[in-house]
């Protein structure tokens, strides 16, 4: 299709997201975050996460000089926690190594943690408009089905394939608006599911539409059966309910937010409590049971609530445990954990 970009940006113009909070500027910064935040997440979703991180971090400077507990906790909630983490360790290398500013060279961007290609490309292009391809989900489905693009994208072969159509349909002029238009046509109109393309401007020319096979376009990732954890969560509270809360290790699954004391399913609670962590509780009957879905395994939550019986043996407020008192504002916490906390009386 050589009037491609012609066609897509006219429609964009008609039909595409003008009013986004991260639209209408050319602050790398902005940007960066909006991208970073976007990734595998929901415009929806996104929206009141990026006001409310803008609002505490408008620049590098504050973001580099905030704490890891302050990032995380505006990010609590949004998931993928590496990208906050990342955000953070990036903010503080501009700060370093740039004096502040954003670097505008493609490599020293792919060089920040957490930015890859297609993320570079869109800063790139949203920023000074400079011709980048990107290729983020969206754009993947876009032109998998258009051009019938066989094989599932994470694979070598297919994601060469999809760069080298994302770099030969990328346009001279207009790039930050082309960029836009893609995104949202992958968004709003080539949807995964229920894909309006009686409203799209290349139903006639998209080769998947055409051979009334859109739904097999991208290629689906191979069939993988997600194991099973189970995992009991302790929700200790002392006389004047205070809840226990302990800090995560940095890397791994909520890497440095503040988490109930858990342990495997099989274990007596009140042992536990009492051998690694010097704690007498009495534990009461379990909250319903739910179910918390990661990438790569499915993991089974059983909160248990528990009363300290013997305050003497308390462990008091340190780096990695505090005890959350009610009406206190709560730290950065994992989605499941909110969730358990908002259920107690």
């Amino acid at each position: 299709m050589r009037d491609f970009a012609p066609r897509l940006l006219a429609w964009f113009e008609q039909h595409g997201r003008h009013d986004l909070p991260w639209q209408n500027t050319c602050d790398p910064y902005a940007i960066w975050i909006s991208e970073i935040m976007l990734q595998q997440t929901q415009v929806a979703t996104v929206i009141p996460y990026y006001q409310r991180f803008m609002e505490s971090f408008p620049d590098i400077t504050s973001l580099s000089a905030a704490s890891t507990d302050e990032v995380l906790a505006h990010w609590a909630g949004l998931g993928y926690y590496s990208r906050a983490r990342n955000l953070h360790r990036a903010a503080r290398l501009v700060q370093e190594q740039h004096g502040g500013r954003f670097p505008e060279n493609r490599e020293k961007i792919i060089a920040l943690p957490g930015v890859g290609p297609s993320t570079a490309g869109a800063i790139m292009a949203f920023a000074w408009n400079q011709r980048q391809p990107i290729l983020d989900g969206n754009v993947k489905r876009v032109l998998a089905r258009c051009f019938a693009v066989d094989g599932w994208p994470g694979t070598t072969a297919v994601q060469k394939q999809l760069w080298q159509l994302a770099d030969k349909l990328t346009p001279e002029t207009e790039v930050s608006a082309y960029t836009q238009a893609i995104m949202d046509l992958g968004a709003t109109l080539c949807t995964r599911s229920k894909p309006r393309c009686d409203e799209c401007p290349f139903c006639r020319d998209c080769r998947a539409h055409q051979q009334d096979a859109v739904g097999r376009y991208p290629g689906k990732r191979p069939g993988k059966t997600l194991p099973v954890r189970r995992a009991t969560f302790l929700v200790i509270r002392d006389q004047n309910n205070a809840t226990l809360l302990i800090k995560r290790p940095p890397a791994g699954i909520w890497g440095g937010l503040w988490s109930l004391p858990e342990h495997g399913s099989e274990v007596d609670s009140e042992r536990w409590a009492a051998n690694q962590l010097g704690l007498h509780i009495r534990p009461q009957p379990p909250l319903s049971c739910f179910r918390h879905t990661f990438s790569h395994f499915h993991l089974d939550i059983n909160p248990v609530p528990a009363r300290l019986v013997d305050m003497k043996n308390k462990v008091n407020d340190s780096g990695d445990m505090i005890w959350l008192k009610p009406g206190d504002t709560p730290p950065g916490m994992p989605a499941p954990v909110k969730k358990i906390m908002e259920k107690l009386p």
